[in-house]
C-alpha cells in the first residue's frame, strides 16, 4: 500500500503527488478530462502549425489555404446550402451502404466462424475477392448499373462485405472454447449454445469490427462520388479541383474527418452502453 501522506506545517495532510510511473504503464487508464486535454491540445497543436506554415509564408496559398480562408469558404457554403444538400446526400449513402453490407456479412461470419465446412467453402473465395482493389470495379459497376445512389451503395458493398466477414468470423473463434463446452456439459443443442453462448459473448467484437468497417466504408463512398457522381461530398472536391478551389477541398475534407469522428465516438459510445459488463468485469 503507498505511504500515508505526510502532515503539513499546519497539520493538514499534503496532496498526494501523481504517479508518474501510472501514466507510463501499459494500460494505466486515465480520467475522461485527461483524454478530452490530451486529444485538444493534439488539434490545437496542427492548427497552429498550419497557421505559421501559412502566414509565414512557407507553402503557397494555391496548395495549402490558411485556416482563416477555409473557415470563411466554409461558412460561404453552409450559407449557400451546398454544405447541407452535399452532406445530406453522402449521410443517406453511407448509413444505407453499410447497412446492405452488414446485414449480408454478419450472419455469413457467424455460420464460417461456427463451422469449418461452411468456412472451407466460403473463406477462401472471400479471401480471393478482397485482395481485388475496389476501384477497379467502379468503371464496372458505372456500366452494371449507372450513376445513381445504386452505384454508390454496390461500391461500398464491394469495399466493406468482404472484410467485414473475416473480421466478424475472427470475433466469433475468439469465443473462450470452455464456454462453448460448457454449453455442451449443460447438454444446450448447438443452435441455443450459439444463440445463448457465442453470440453474447462475441458482440462486443462484433461492434467494434462494425466501428473499424464503418471508417472504410466512409472512403469507398467518397472515391465512388469522385469518379462518377452528380452531388454528394465527393462530387463537390472533384468539382473543386477542376477550378484549383483548395480552400473549398480544405473545407470539404475537413468535414469529411468531423463526420468519421462524430460517427467513431457515437459507436465508441454505444459501446459503452449495450456493454457495460465489460467494465463492470
Amino acid at each position: 500500500m503507498p505511504p500515508p501522506p505526510e502532515p503539513t506545517a499546519g497539520g493538514r495532510p499534503s496532496r498526494p503527488r501523481p504517479d508518474r510511473r501510472r501514466l507510463r504503464a501499459f494500460g494505466a487508464p486515465i480520467s475522461t478530462a485527461e483524454f478530452v486535454g490530451v486529444a485538444a491540445a493534439v488539434f490545437a497543436g496542427l492548427a497552429f502549425a498550419w497557421t505559421a506554415a501559412t502566414a509565414l509564408g512557407w507553402v503557397a496559398p494555391l496548395f495549402l489555404p490558411s485556416p482563416m480562408r477555409v473557415i470563411l469558404r466554409f461558412n460561404d457554403l453552409a450559407a449557400s446550402g451546398k454544405l447541407v444538400d452535399d452532406t445530406t446526400v453522402s449521410v443517406y449513402r453511407i448509413t444505407v451502404g453499410f447497412l446492405i453490407s452488414t446485414l449480408f456479412a454478419l450472419p455469413i461470419g457467424i455460420l464460417i466462424g461456427c463451422y469449418r465446412n461452411w468456412e472451407a467453402a466460403i473463406e477462401p473465395l472471400v479471401d480471393f475477392i478482397r485482395y481485388m482493389p475496389v476501384v477497379a470495379f467502379v468503371p464496372l459497376t458505372i456500366l452494371w448499373t449507372g450513376t445513381g445512389d445504386i452505384q454508390k451503395f454496390l461500391i461500398i458493398w464491394i469495399g466493406t462485405f468482404f472484410q467485414q466477414v473475416l473480421l466478424f468470423m475472427d470475433n466469433v473463434k475468439s469465443v473462450p472454447r470452455d464456454f462453448v463446452n460448457l454449453g455442451r456439459t449443460l447438454e444446450m443443442s448447438e443452435t441455443r449454445i450459439l444463440i445463448r453462448i457465442v453470440l453474447p459473448s462475441a458482440m462486443p467484437a462484433i461492434w467494434d469490427s462494425m466501428r473499424i468497417s464503418l471508417g472504410w466504408a466512409w472512403t469507398w463512398l467518397v472515391v465512388a462520388e469522385l469518379v462518377a457522381a452528380t452531388s454528394g461530398i465527393g462530387y463537390r472536391i472533384t468539382t473543386a479541383q477542376r477550378f484549383f478551389q483548395t480552400d473549398t477541398i480544405f473545407a470539404y475534407l475537413l468535414l469529411l474527418g468531423a463526420l468519421g469522428l462524430t460517427t467513431d465516438q457515437a459507436m465508441k459510445l454505444a459501446h459503452r452502453r449495450l456493454f457495460r459488463y465489460l467494465r463492470a468485469r
